[in-house]
């Protein structure tokens, strides 16, 4: 069996991270770690071998090949539009039935934009409501040496998304917030989704620092390529509002 593992990440901004501002026009950029493991199956090419993976936080470092993230969110008045662009790239090596030595390569990339609506304003609770688009390229590569067999595919495609976000007040300085969207829809893949959750405190009225966990996941099959992929792991970030 291969085992890819993912990322772990400097990012730039992602969304659902920063507590939201009171001000009628915000802004914010969060630089962040995120310690991710992939777990699912890619099969890369039409009738050929499932690769099937399961990392743990252990092996990020070492099959972590290179990765990048930012993202941004901005808002004015009751209108909120976010940006998000990831890529990462993984290698791990593994057997395949009957034992032969393999090695396996997953790079993803994905941008997700999505604006929308602040439908509940209150300054001890907010909740945002969005749809847009994930646009996502993703390749996997299997290389059998002992076969001088070499495998590969890279598909791309987009999928609509709907999202929403809530920031509540805990205590003091402390807020909650949570992010989660959906889509797909078998537009592009079968099923994208992403989720959320930090606990954030407000070190000054610029500068927040945040701790949570983030999961990413998708689901794609066509012509013969299958990739059932979710990304997790915790995060920990710093916000800079403007």
């Amino acid at each position: 069996m291969i085992r890819p593992a993912a990322a772990l990440a400097v990012a730039l901004g992602v969304p659902a991270v920063a507590p939201a501002q009171p001000a009628d026009r915000a802004a914010q950029i969060t630089p962040y770690v995120w310690a991710t493991g992939i777990g699912g199956s890619i099969r890369p090419v039409a009738r050929g071998p499932e690769l099937e993976f399961d990392s743990s936080f252990s092996e990020v470092l070492e099959d972590l090949d290179g990765a990048f993230f930012v993202s941004g969110l901005v808002r004015q008045g009751r209108f909120v539009a976010l940006g998000d662009f990831s890529t990462s790239t993984s290698s791990r090596g593994g057997t395949l039935p009957p034992g032969l030595p393999a090695e396996g390569e997953v790079t993803q990339s994905s941008l997700t934009l999505a604006a929308g609506y602040r439908a509940q304003a209150d300054p001890a609770w907010t909740i945002d409501f969005l749809a847009g688009v994930r646009f996502w390229t993703l390749d996997a590569q299997l290389d059998v040496p002992a076969l001088g067999v070499s495998a590969s595919r890279d598909v791309t495609f987009a999928d609509p998304i709907l999202a929403a976000r809530t920031r509540v007040s805990l205590a003091d300085d402390w807020s909650l917030i949570v992010y989660g969207d959906v889509g797909g829809f078998g537009v592009g893949s079968e099923q994208t989704g992403q989720v959320m959750a930090t606990v954030n405190y407000a070190a000054t009225d610029r500068l927040y620092l945040s701790a949570g966990y983030r999961q990413l996941h998708v689901d794609y099959e066509d012509d013969g390529v299958a990739i059932d992929a979710t990304f997790s792991g915790p995060i920990l970030g710093v916000t800079f509002a403007f």
